[in-house]
């Protein structure tokens, strides 16, 4: 299977993200949850489309949304 592409919802998200230490161990359980999702994009779990906030659904035109824990997360 062909890796996924990991695009950031917006900007100030992937400016944080960038801005994080190398060593920092939240960027590196991030990028490992990263690497994952390019190989399997259906890591984690499905949330059900009554639980998705509507919020989320109108800002970003959402029809599906999948949760991935993070260690100590």
């Amino acid at each position: 299977m062909k890796p996924e592409k990991v695009v950031f919802i917006d900007e100030d998200l992937e400016k944080s993200f960038n801005e994080l230490n190398e060593s920092d161990p939240v960027k590196k359980a991030l990028i490992r949850a990263i690497n994952l999702l390019q190989e399997d994009a259906f890591s984690g779990r499905n949330v059900k489309k009554n639980l998705i906030p509507k919020s989320l659904i109108q800002k970003y035109e959402l029809n599906n949304l999948w949760i991935y824990n993070l260690p100590n997360g």
